[in-house]
């Protein structure tokens, strides 16, 4: 899978060693391209980290032999939350870095992430061109040096650092809150526990050990965080439960009865406390989340939301375009540009902890009090539909569909988002699987589901899973 958000497959099949060493020299002679690099009188730096899965070593390791082939000298911070590397990017003066990890996907996957200068993931259009070089298999051979490898080992200090400057530690560390974390022995495990310690909170640290070996399904939706929502209804005093995915760009959470909430609420819950901050702002999000963001955004007058494509890159681009002030998408990641351009767990955290502090008032009853939706996801296997050659059809079918209805507001900037007065259906295919992804909301669970069938039998598409 090559995409905006870089480079995904299977380890030991479309994800080797060979395939990470060549990536990532494509993706270094387009950096070596840049003028970030050649106005540096020092040797250009990158960053290198990975999510502690099995095979993230050796893949690291390539991805660093192809920086090194490119010129560049690699700054190993070890096994990490890729917002951290982003972070780092910035703090090592480095003009760019890879995050070697596949996210919320299985085990078996394993990828790299490329982001810039800027400590963000690549805008489309750079991505294409380090895919057609990696594609074509160009490889320029005028790189004036090979670089070094060398090792840090303070990224997770640095990175808790910088988000404690920025809340109210003094107001979480007063509220004493019990805190469960489920951290699924990836790359986040370290760093979010010191957070949460530096934050003065009681903490149960469930899978804290970063050894890539995955308790469960990584991917922090209900059916994966079974034991987190026990061991918050069990604990009793609990007021929070904190699920990051293997590289801790995401965060989902589970009330103080044990109740999962949804990945969608992350960014609503910290949106609500920044626009608390700041009376008001502009906050980017893709055409996949929750309609709850655009009713907080209401609460506050001269604040808008903008939609983007899904993805961490487009997101970026419209926080960017619009001078945002907080943004992230609805699958649990928050970006909050003030740490790091990067999807980034810790600042979640930070955040909702800093909002219960003020609300004086449980995740719940917080919860209770937002407009309440129902939302249906949806996967599609690429092959079983007719492959990707299938999908522009697909679409075609949905925009005529929709477009004969005069209530309807079509959105095609990535696949087809249909709004309707009564909710909205977005298709699209994911960047990140071989899947296409079906996802409607309305204020009823009959209404969401009502909508995905017609979406579906309009693309002429089998029912999801």
């Amino acid at each position: 899978m090559l995409s905006v958000s870089g480079a995904r497959g299977i380890v030991g099949a479309s994800m080797t060693e060979d395939v990470a060493r060549r990536f990532s020299r494509a993706f270094a002679d387009h950096i070596r391209g840049g003028s970030t690099v050649r106005t540096g009188s020092e040797p250009p730096r990158m960053v290198l980290g990975n999510d502690g899965r099995g095979s993230g070593a050796a893949l690291a390791a390539a991805a660093a032999d192809g920086l090194q082939d490119g010129g560049f000298d690699v700054i190993d911070i070890g096994t990490v939350a890729t917002p951290t590397v982003g972070l780092m990017i910035a703090e090592l003066h480095a003009v760019g870095g890879i995050a070697v990890t596949a996210s919320h996907n299985p085990a078996q996957w394993n990828g790299l992430k490329t982001l810039n200068a800027d400590g963000l993931a690549l805008p489309a259009e750079d991505a294409a061109r380090v895919i057609a070089a990696f594609r074509a298999g160009r490889a320029q051979s005028d790189a004036p040096r090979r670089g070094v490898r060398s090792r840090q080992s303070n990224a997770d200090e640095t990175h808790v650092k910088r988000v404690l400057s920025l809340v109210d530690v003094e107001r979480i560390r007063a509220a004493r809150f019990r805190v469960v974390l489920d951290s699924v022995n990836g790359g986040g495990a370290n760093s979010g526990g010191l957070l949460l310690r530096e934050l003065g909170c009681d903490l149960l640290h469930l899978n804290a050990e970063r050894t890539g070996s995955f308790a469960h399904t990584p991917e922090p939706i209900a059916e994966n965080l079974r034991d987190l929502c026990a061991a918050v209804q069990g604990d009793g005093r609990a007021v929070v439960g904190f699920a990051q995915d293997p590289d801790a760009d995401r965060l989902a959470m589970v009330d103080g009865t044990g109740r999962f909430i949804g990945e969608e609420y992350t960014l609503v819950l910290c949106a609500l406390r920044i626009l608390q901050r700041s009376g008001q702002g502009a906050i980017a999000t893709n055409l996949s989340t929750s309609r709850m963001i655009d009713d907080i955004a209401a609460r506050f007058p001269n604040s808008r939301v903008w939609r983007t494509a899904v993805g961490e890159a487009n997101v970026v681009g419209g926080l960017r375009a619009h001078d945002g002030i907080i943004g992230g998408e609805g699958n649990g990641g928050l970006i909050w540009p003030r740490v790091c351009w990067v999807r980034d767990s810790l600042s979640a955290m930070a955040l909702t902890l800093e909002l219960l502090a003020f609300e004086r008032r449980s995740i719940a009853e917080i919860v209770q009090g937002l407009p309440a939706y129902a939302m249906i996801k949806q996967k599609m296997d690429l092959a079983a539909v007719g492959g990707q050659a299938a999908v522009a059809n697909a679409l075609d079918r949905v925009r005529s569909h929709f477009g004969a209805r005069a209530d309807a507001r079509i959105d095609d900037a990535d696949g087809v988002r249909i709004d309707l007065p009564t909710g909205w259906v977005h298709l699209r295919a994911s960047n990140t699987e071989p899947i296409i992804r079906l996802i409607a909301e309305a204020a009823t669970a009959s209404s969401a589901e009502a909508l995905a069938r017609e979406c579906a039998s309009a693309a002429g598409l089998a029912s999801g899973r």
